[in-house]
């Protein structure tokens, strides 16, 4: 269910593709209220599963998705950055040049979409902490730099 270790392949040339690759690797942010309700156990089982254990690999576990699916966003942000850039170069020197304009604004508008999906990014993120948070506080409480 989590997100692979290491460096998540994403890929920046297509959009459609970027974000289908975050979504897949947001399953755990999506699936976070059934991962603790399987981690932490009812009073009537409590003794047999050790909470704490549970809540840390979990945490853990989303730590090092966000962290992945951030560095990833950031990537494909700076690589159309930079083809902006080299489209506005071009642009300066051909302005009569109709499908260089066409191509610019179309990497301006990956270029937004992929600094929205960091917003989105933000919001998936602090609302499973904050559920992490209400499930979690009682058995594990995470390092303050999380």
């Amino acid at each position: 269910m989590a997100a692979p270790s290491g460096e998540i392949s994403v890929t920046c040339e297509d959009f459609l593709e970027f974000q289908e690759a975050l979504k897949k690797y947001r399953t755990i942010d999506d699936k976070i209220v059934y991962q603790l309700n399987t981690a932490i156990p009812t009073n009537s089982f409590a003794d047999k599963v050790n909470a704490g254990t549970q809540c840390k690999s979990l945490h853990d576990e989303l730590s090092q998705g966000h962290v992945q699916r951030e560095n990833a966003i950031r990537k494909c942000i700076h690589q159309t950055s930079q083809q902006v850039a080299k489209l506005r170069e071009a642009r300066e020197t051909d302005q009569d040049n109709i499908q260089l304009l066409k191509q610019l604004r179309k990497e301006q508008t990956k270029l937004r979409l992929m600094q929205q999906e960091m917003n989105v990014e933000e919001v998936v993120r602090d609302r499973s902490l904050k559920i992490f948070q209400e499930r979690c506080r009682t058995f594990y409480k995470p390092p303050a730099s999380s």
